[in-house]
């Protein structure tokens, strides 16, 4: 199977260079920027990719990729910082630019050239740099511009290298998707011959040669990610897989029984549900700071993990739902991406736990894995559900946690979901729920004055959580929502609807 590889030089994009490529059919792998040359001909890709990154090419500490790279004769292509680390690396020159450019620009083709292969002259593009390159290499043509760009486009096709000064990823580039088809169809050669059919057999061969005899436990939410693992898990070693569901007590409304209802469904005598709402709520008293209570939660997890384990035979590995995203946005695992927030899955593991990690999803984007799971058989009423944390509730009241609290999110979010569902909204949204904000305010119900709380509505479109914009929701129904929330749940009297979209803030708030 052919493949592309990535050097991550720290973007928020980086992953997003993965699925794109992906999505076109063909692997992608994304690799840490100084990675050996060695290990990158034992992975033997059809091209290589630099990402962009935060850095400046002329820091001091800046990241740099080894210059034998260049020597493999495999094509290189550099986007944004990756393009100016080509101009620094055969001898250009890049300079601080003016005036940042962030945003939309039009594309202007200033020659012909197998990266812009059915590319329309003025085509947008979207930037997002505050270096420029000021000179380019010995050897290198310019093949477009921008306004503010005067390098947009350069080659060297004799050297098997090609630079961009813009983000072909992200989808505000109309033209993104024919220069990634072109670098790696067009230039590359790479055969488009990824797909999940093929996925499931690499990692049921993976799971199977890694596990052994051994006996693996599942930490299932019943969520999409835990769900699809459970089932992929399942087909690579049966019965010797035990899944369990630990209630936290911070779910949503009715959640737990659902989930009980439909796994003992499913997986029988092999799959364990244990409440243990009181011992998180009590660790949880107290914490304002969404890092603590994500750290809390998932040590305590991982510590009742450890305690129910100890039943089961030769049980020596903990799987997990661990997403792309995931990884990408808590820690700096592939290159010097800076650190968002820390996510359950892997943020809040203790250095030392005794069962080893199997995280088969680990490579995936949410759309990726939902289409697994219609191939794995999941049920649409799982596979169809909205993302939901890992901390659950926790994050979702903003600042201490009480039982109060956690009750009153619980009606307000249902009424939201039920109104969605009502009115055939639901699937048209990615991810939907409410929040419990840490203020009052004063209100009348009746003849009386009140002063309760406020909850915010979040709702957002997505493809795989890393961008996102708020969704905008018909005013009837958003009415009827707060209508229903304010006259239904006690202890809210104000409801706000967030139109914040990502970036610049995160789809959780917390």
């Amino acid at each position: 199977m052919d493949k592309i590889i990535i050097l991550d030089f720290g973007s928020q994009y980086t992953q997003l260079i993965a699925r794109k490529i992906r999505e076109l059919k063909v692997y992608s792998e994304i690799v840490p920027f100084n990675i050996d040359v060695k290990k990158i001909e034992e992975l033997k890709p059809k091209g290589l990719i630099l990402s962009g990154g935060p850095a400046s090419v002329y820091d001091k500490n800046a990241p740099h990729a080894n210059k034998e790279i260049f020597k493999l004769g495999i094509p290189v292509l550099g986007i944004c910082y990756g393009m100016q680390e080509i101009t620094e690396q055969f001898g250009g020159e890049v300079v601080r630019a003016k005036a940042r450019e962030y945003g939309k620009a039009d594309l202007k083709i200033d020659g012909v050239s197998p990266l812009l292969e059915g590319i329309e002259n003025n085509s947008v593009v979207w930037m997002s740099h505050g270096d420029k390159v000021d000179r380019i290499p010995e050897g290198f043509l310019s093949k477009a511009h921008t306004d503010n760009s005067e390098y947009a486009v350069i080659e060297d096709v004799q050297r098997k290298v090609w630079g961009i000064q813009f983000h072909p990823e992200v989808h505000h580039s109309e033209c993104g998707m024919q220069v990634l088809d072109n670098f790696i169809s067009r230039i590359c050669g790479a055969s488009k011959d990824w797909n999940m059919e093929r996925f499931i057999e690499k990692q049921v061969k993976e799971i199977r040669d890694r596990v052994g005899n051994d006996n693996v436990i599942l930490g299932l939410s019943g969520g999409v990610d835990s769900t699809v693992t459970c089932f992929l898990l399942k087909k690579a070693i049966g019965d010797r897989l035990y899944s369990i569901y630990i209630d936290t007590g911070l779910m949503r409304k009715n959640e737990t029984d659902l989930i009980n209802e439909t796994f003992r469904s499913l997986l029988g005598e092999h799959y364990v549900s244990i409440d243990e709402s009181k011992l998180f709520i009590e660790r949880l008293k107290g914490i304002e700071n969404p890092e603590k209570k994500r750290k809390i939660i998932g040590e305590t997890f991982i510590r009742v993990f450890e305690r129910t384990a100890s039943k089961f035979k030769d049980a020596k590995y903990l799987a997990q739902g661990t997403l792309y995203p995931d990884v990408i946005e808590s820690v700096s695992v592939f290159g010097p991406s800076k650190t968002i927030k820390s996510h359950h899955n892997v943020g809040g593991l203790p250095e030392k736990m005794n069962l080893q990690l199997v995280e088969p999803l680990r490579m995936l984007f949410k759309d990726e894995v939902r289409e697994l799971g219609k191939l794995l058989g999941v049920p649409d009423k799982i596979i169809k559900r909205h993302p939901f944390p890992g901390p659950g509730l926790a994050i979702r009241i903003i600042g201490n946690i009480t039982e109060e609290d956690l009750k009153i999110l619980r009606e307000a979010d249902a009424i939201l979901i039920e109104e969605l569902e009502k009115n055939g909204l639901y699937d048209e949204i990615w991810q939907a729920f409410a929040v419990l904000l840490p203020v009052k305010s004063v209100g009348v119900m009746g003849d009386n004055r009140t002063y309760e709380r406020v909850a915010a509505i979040r709702a957002v479109v997505s493809v795989d959580g890393m961008t996102a914009n708020f969704y905008h929701l018909p005013y009837e129904v958003m009415e009827k929502i707060s209508d229903r929330i304010i006259n239904e749940v006690d202890g809210i009297n104000r409801v706000v609807y967030d139109v914040s979209s990502k970036p610049p803030a995160t789809i959780e708030w917390e």
